[in-house]
């Protein structure tokens, strides 16, 4: 591919992910006034980080389908498949006549957007030179700045004069052009995966068909403050953990050396991340008594703070090892996370979450384009859609483990104050602390690069050492 071709895809995909990152951004941020609107059998709040969760449990499945898709035939059908069903659930969602087919809407929103997202993994991996990797990253990185300032403004704005669901139904009328704009180049990309990949894909469809439904368990017992309630919610984290287990690389739970840890430290710092960045507004406008657009300052900062932290990784990686770099983004997520537990306290002033949410975004801006361009480089070409999915599957998972059983612990404290709003910052908190042990371990000893893993649902017998 030509350079004038790479700077047309560029702007295109950089186009796409801008219009996902408003969606994210925004509907982050108004979701508390949606949970309002929909609150009418009093099931809003406990389906709060169901609302965010479901998406992602179904884009494993997403995922999955996209990395093999990707890998046989190229990322141009997955692409465009994914952007059609992304839209197809933002319009239900901005339709829904209740919570829970809001929720259904974000299942079906979630799908499409895993499509997407190993897609576009898979177009920088093939398209692009391999010294090219880290910059294109952070150029879908920095695509989050222009939505992060605007995003949660236009998003109050749209919430208290036009109307929640048009938070939701606008990004459509912006996608499907996005698409055709790198829908000539994107669909020149090839495939050419090995026979292997090929009759792998079924199997590993069904697991990631699993860990979906071990999520949904996951959400629907934490629903039920019950024993039997209790039993489902175990359930569903067996599920989903041994399921997803074998859709990442052999070890990858138990922290393996090389590819395993890199997959592993996404999967921490995206669970702290996200869990983190969901319920802070919540607490700003139910507990501090904050307007949507003041409380959305938060996902502002942290959005900010992430691409100024991709940025600096792009161009000052030379200055720190890849292993310094991942940890001191997870040591960032971590103090973020310990400002909004701060925060929880009445007498603490809402200016330490801000500031605390700016280490947190510049935590996950160093983070997760190093991960990304580290898979890359640990992968054979044939391995780039699947290794991909790989990475974007164990953020995935681990994000709605997080989110199912820190949403349950909220609901079951919500009339109990500052316990609530702990309890969900505390299940952040964990991963974060994970992610800076773990980050030592994305290198061998002698610091060198791994030689690339085989996925444990791929090769029999596989160790997981």
């Amino acid at each position: 591919m030509e350079n004038e071709d790479r700077r047309t895809l560029t702007v295109g995909m950089v186009t796409l992910v801008t219009l996902v990152a408003f969606e994210a951004v925004a509907v982050t941020a108004a979701m508390p006034a949606v949970s309002r609107a929909l609150d009418a059998h009093g099931d809003a709040l406990s389906l709060y980080g169901f609302a965010f969760g479901g998406a992602l449990a179904t884009s494993v499945v997403g995922m999955v389908l996209s990395g093999a898709w990707s890998d046989r035939a190229g990322p141009g059908r997955p692409a465009a498949a994914g952007v059609a069903l992304f839209c197809l659930g933002l319009l239900i969602a901005g339709m829904a006549p209740n919570m829970w087919a809001l929720v259904a809407g974000r299942l079906v929103q979630g799908f499409g957007g895993g499509l997407v997202n190993v897609a576009l993994f898979v177009v920088v991996g093939r398209a692009y030179p391999v010294d090219s990797h880290a910059r294109v990253f952070s150029a879908l990185a920095a695509a989050w700045v222009l939505p992060a300032i605007a995003g949660p403004a236009v998003a109050g704005v749209i919430v208290q004069y036009v109307g929640w669901r048009w938070v939701f139904l606008l990004v459509v009328l912006a996608a499907a052009p996005a698409m055709l704009l790198i829908w000539p180049r994107v669909r020149t990309v090839g495939g050419g995966a090995p026979h292997a990949a090929r009759t792998s894909t079924n199997k590993r469809l069904l697991l990631s068909a699993g860990t979906a439904a071990g999520v949904l368990l996951l959400y629907l017992g934490g629903q039920r403050f019950s024993p039997q309630g209790l039993a489902v919610l175990a359930a569903g984290l067996v599920v989903a953990l041994v399921c997803g287990a074998r859709l990442l690389p052999a070890g990858s739970l138990a922290a393996a050396r090389g590819l395993p840890s890199v997959v592993l430290l996404r999967g921490l710092a995206g669970a702290a991340f996200v869990q983190a960045d969901v319920f802070i507004p919540l607490m700003l406008t139910r507990e501090r008594g904050l307007s949507p657009v003041l409380a959305g300052l938060t996902v502002t900062v942290g959005a900010l703070f992430w691409s100024a932290g991709s940025w600096v990784q792009a161009r000052q990686a030379q200055r720190l090892s890849d292993a310094a770099r991942l940890r001191l983004g997870a040591a960032g997520i971590a103090a973020g996370v310990l400002s909004a537990m701060s925060v929880a306290f009445a007498g603490v002033p809402v200016a330490v979450v801000v500031a605390g949410w700016c280490l947190g975004g510049f935590g996950m801006g160093l983070a997760a384009p190093a991960t990304a361009a580290l898979v890359l480089r640990y992968s054979a070409p044939s391995e780039q859609g699947v290794n991909s999915s790989a990475l974007q599957v164990a953020d995935a998972l681990l994000t709605t483990v997080a989110l199912a059983i820190g949403g349950s612990l909220f609901a079951a404290l919500v009339d109990a104050g500052p316990a609530a709003y702990l309890a969900a910052f505390g299940v952040a908190l964990v991963p974060a602390l994970a992610g800076v042990l773990v980050a030592g371990r994305t290198f061998g000893g002698s610091g060198g690069a791994i030689p690339p893993v085989a996925l444990a649902g791929d090769r029999a017998g596989a160790g997981r050492g």
